[in-house]
């Protein structure tokens, strides 16, 4: 058997529509490397399933779909609904009977029809209707039904849930009901190019396999603790592990089934769920070190070049690499380098609108061609061959037909009967594009690292790429700290202040492309803080902190690193912002920044800026700076780099009227920094200095 082109799987539901909006319980398709899909019904599902299987079969590729709900019942339910073994047989049966829309069905009132053929109260429970259906009840009452609670697959399965249970947590006898009609539509409709394991042997275009998301249940629950809706989660990371796993290992898988499974059914991976769970995280870059900051021996003062060379040195991407669609990637980081699968453009064409020929055929001075019947238009190539000394009619963006090599404009030329006339020479080659004169196919068409522009989907489009690998978007937790701070807009009581610093870096990691996650205000507690950085580890990529970064009493922050054993308190030569807390909190980076707004900008800016460029895939970044002229005068010590509120009016760089770090509306005043070196330095009007817009550190 060879190996699958791409993987689905599919967390199916028996409920009724969901509405548009992404939500639990509901269907959910993964497909490796893809965002989740989230259908709203079966009927839906259904179409979206029929289409990934045309696609499939229009591109040649092996497609693997897997589907959580059991494709078969216990031993002994066929013989008694269908009088014979054939699972399939099972599944016409139910088809013809299941009435389903997507605001209802019938699946209770089909399983009370079905139990009427057992003895006993049978095999199904859980009325969830209205009315009352003899034979179906509402609890587990069931008794003398003569069939087991549970197949041999089930058995294996720690956690598994029988198939007879119609509602309530865990039931999957109604995703049974309505699902294996959609799987008898999907086998009737494509035929022998869908294979049903382990029924058939898994030889065709597209095989149907059963699966179930239990057995990466701790990758599962991890990834959910971070946010998000389980469901997406499952689909996602089982179809990403089984895309992960080795041919001959997924072979060994779709082997290994009991003789039970001929009628039974298997789920595929039983036995190796530690397999699965390995493949399911292998998109998944190690955990930075807990002294991935620490600072070299005998270091107290860092400058701000050290400082951020041990950043530059010491961190990586920390998120997942995955695939989405093109038309999804827009402002994520892509993850390696996307290499031109076609030529851009793919064969001649020409520039213009025109007439096309041989240049070989024309010279200087008036010429005249006659003119071949037919055209060559963009999308419908004119399919013969032009002889040399005749021309044909061709349109923007048409493949040039074999015999052109030239192209004369339209506005050159005289159209007379059957005829053309212009004035030569032509140079040959004029006003057409060559093959791969853009991107040549196996060129590097986008390096890793970019963070995908507008401008870069469409050259990844063009050069063939319908999905494309990119970084999973870092997100970014921020929280401010301190017994002083109360929301902005609230009522303020003495001695508090409106929490400025929290608006100002979730925006600030959105405008760099990240997830956001506001943790919100914490007091001065040091367990409500322990409380809330467990939280934000589990949601985020990195932490940003502000305020009780440095050593005091109630510099909790500092105080939480330390006993962690994580703590770097570096004390950087910069005004202002001279603390900074770095360290590790349950595997998550966090950058402690000053609790003073104006430092808090700063330190964010100048240190947290490129960290989390690096956190992200983008790779490091230094904001670009012009050489200006001063409206000002600065005479500054020597010892730390400073950076001060500025603008530019008039070609000159002029600063905020002070240096105040407490006062916020300079940052606002202010449409840029301007950088002053480490050194002694005597500022006069017109001397230049390094100006660095606001812009050029992506706010």
């Amino acid at each position: 058997m060879s190996g699958f082109d791409r993987f689905l799987v599919v967390d199916w539901s028996g409920g009724n529509d969901t509405g548009p909006r992404a939500r639990k319980d509901a269907i959910w398709i993964g497909e490796a490397g893809k965002a989740p899909q989230y259908l709203r019904n079966r009927m839906a599902a259904e179409d979206a399933l029929s289409a990934r299987i045309m696609a499939a079969e229009a591109a040649g590729e092996r497609l693997f779909i897997g589907f959580d709900f059991p494709f078969a019942y216990p031993e002994g339910f066929a013989e008694r609904l269908t009088g014979g073994r054939d699972p399939f047989a099972v599944w016409a049966w139910i088809a013809e009977r299941l009435k389903d829309s997507p605001q209802s069905n019938n699946r209770f009132e089909l399983a009370a029809e079905i139990n009427d053929r057992f003895p006993g109260t049978g095999p199904f429970w859980f009325n969830g209707t209205r009315k009352d259906l003899p034979g179906l009840p509402r609890r587990d009452t069931r008794t003398g039904h003569g069939l087991p609670e549970t197949r041999r697959a089930e058995q294996r399965a720690a956690g598994a849930f029988s198939c007879w249970q119609l509602g309530g947590r865990g039931a999957v006898g109604g995703q049974v009901l309505t699902g294996v009609p959609v799987l008898h539509r999907l086998r009737s409709r494509f035929g022998s190019r869908i294979s049903v394991w382990p029924f058939e042997a898994p030889e065709a275009a597209v095989v149907l396999a059963e699966i179930w998301p239990g057995l990466i249940n701790d990758v599962v629950r991890r990834a959910e603790g971070r946010g998000g809706i389980r469901d997406a989660h499952q689909v996602r990371l089982l179809s990403q592990a089984l895309a992960q796993l080795a041919p001959e290992v997924l072979a060994r898988m779709l082997a290994e089934v009991g003789p039970e499974a001929a009628t039974e059914g298997w789920i595929l991976g039983l036995g190796h769920e530690q397999t699965l769970q390995r493949a399911a995280e292998s998109l998944q870059p190690p955990p930075l070190r807990n002294d991935c900051f620490a600072l070299p021996a005998g270091v107290d003062w860092t400058p701000v070049d050290t400082a951020l060379g041990l950043l530059q040195a010491r961190l990586r991407p920390v998120t997942a690499r995955t695939e989405v669609p093109v038309l999804q990637a827009g402002g994520l980081v892509l993850a390696t380098d996307v290499l031109a699968r076609r030529s851009n453009p793919p064969q001649p064409n020409t520039a213009v609108d025109g007439w096309g020929f041989d240049a070989a055929a024309c010279g200087a001075g008036p010429q005249r061609l006659p003119v071949l019947e037919g055209r060559s238009a963009a999308g419908r190539p004119f399919a013969g061959t032009v002889p040399r000394g005749s021309a044909i009619r061709v349109l923007t963006g048409a493949e040039l037909p074999t015999g052109v090599n030239t192209v004369v404009l339209d506005e050159d030329v005289t159209v007379g009967a059957g005829m053309i006339a212009f004035h030569g020479p032509l140079k040959p080659g004029a006003n057409t594009r060559r093959a791969g004169e853009d991107v040549g196919i196996g060129a590097v068409a986008l390096a890793a690292g970019r963070v995908l522009t507008a401008a870069d989907l469409a050259l990844a489009a063009a050069v063939g790429h319908g999905m494309l690998p990119v970084f999973e978007p870092l997100r970014v937790a921020v929280v401010s700290t301190g017994d002083e701070l109360v929301e902005a807009g609230a009522a303020a009581g003495p001695g508090q202040i409106f929490d400025a610093n929290r608006p100002m870096l979730l925006r600030m990691a959105e405008r760099w492309g990240y997830v956001p996650v506001d943790m919100g205000r914490v007091a001065d507690d040091r367990a409500a803080l322990r409380r809330t950085l467990d939280r934000a580890a589990r949601k985020a990529d990195v932490i940003l902190t502000s305020g009780g970064a440095s050593a005091g009493d109630e510099d909790h922050v500092s105080a939480l690193l330390r006993e962690s054993g994580a703590l770097q308190a570096w004390r950087i030569a910069l005004k202002p912002g001279r603390p900074l807390a770095l360290g590790m909190w349950n595997g998550v980076p966090v950058f402690g920044l000053p609790g003073n707004p104006v430092a808090a900008l700063v330190c964010a800016l100048v240190f947290a800026r490129p960290a989390m460029g690096l956190l992200s895939g983008a790779g490091w970044s230094e904001p670009q700076g012009f050489d200006l002229p001063a409206a000002f005068e600065k005479r500054k010590k020597p010892g730390r780099r400073e950076y001060l509120r500025a603008r530019v009016r008039h070609g000159a760089v002029e600063i905020f009227a002070s240096e105040g770090s407490g006062r916020i509306s300079g940052l606002s005043w202010a449409e840029g920094l301007v950088e002053i070196a480490d050194g002694a330095q005597d500022i006069r009007p017109g001397d230049r200095v390094r100006y660095i817009p606001y812009g050029s550190f992506g706010i």
